[in-house]
């Protein structure tokens, strides 16, 4: 069973729903802080599962060996549910599962955040591997990805800016979770996306201090979907980060100027 947060407007103006999908380590929880009610507050129907293994949904105890295929499936019967089809927003690993989900379907529109680039996460790795050589080997050693944010401070520094006080940090880090060694695979080499085959209008955007994907790798994303990226002053977790509320204006003037109602 999928956990799903809904979030319904007081006065629905717009009939396409919105479909967020969370990144590794998250749940639908990271959406609900504050996108969930803008959205909601500008007419739109919000939903936000938690992939399984994440946050209150079940499958924690599979969760090493969940694929990408498996969080495809937990996206496909999310919008089997809403009654028409959504937008779907995708952050960090989230956005890799949109790219897959979207080589089979098409929406009315897709936005990426900080997202996975299609070539995939060998660049993060290299880099988590120098960085962090102790949590990467018990990353191996136990087949587990947990260990990369398993302090607070490990969790700021992939997540947030050095400037975000320490309670929120510590608030966030607490509903953090472990994630799939083999989700961490398909990303790395076995199921990277394939650009070519997604038809769907794509919003590509990315935070000029994220530690995870640099601005270069957003650009490459951007340019596999023949888009422009935009940037912002903040760190990975874009929907956590002060100044928020900037993406999600540049999000509804997107969708604005794509003419979805």
């Amino acid at each position: 069973m999928l956990e799903l947060i809904v979030r319904k407007p007081t006065e629905q103006t717009k009939q396409t729903p919105l479909l967020f999908i969370h990144g590794a380590w998250h749940g639908a929880w990271c959406w609900d802080e504050y996108f969930l009610p803008y959205f909601a507050e500008h007419g739109y129907a919000v939903y936000a599962p938690s992939l399984r293994g994440h946050g209150q949904s079940g499958g924690a105890k599979r969760l090493r060996w969940s694929s990408a295929k498996d969080y495809v499936a937990d996206v496909a019967e999310t919008a089997a549910k809403l009654p028409q089809p959504p937008v779907i927003i995708g952050h960090s690993m989230g956005g890799y599962v949109v790219q897959k989900y979207l080589e089979d379907v098409t929406l009315p529109g897709a936005i990426l955040l900080a997202s996975v680039p299609p070539q995939g996460v060998w660049r993060i790795t290299l880099r988590s591997a120098w960085r962090f050589p102790w949590q990467f080997a018990k990353l191996n050693a136990k087949m587990s990805l947990y260990p990369l944010v398993e302090t607070a401070e490990l969790a700021q520094f992939h997540f947030f800016s050095s400037n975000m006080p320490a309670e929120q940090v510590k608030d966030y880090f607490a509903q953090l979770g472990d994630e799939s060694y083999r989700g961490f695979l398909d990303m790395l080499l076995f199921n990277l996306p394939r650009p070519a085959r997604v038809k769907t209008p794509m919003l590509v955007l990315g935070g000029e201090s994220d530690t995870i994907f640099s601005m270069d790798e957003v650009k490459a994303t951007a340019r596999a979907y023949n888009t422009q990226p935009h940037f912002f002053p903040m760190a990975h977790d874009m929907m956590l980060e002060a100044g928020w509320e900037q993406v999600a204006e540049k999000m509804v003037g997107w969708l604005e100027e794509k003419e979805v109602e």
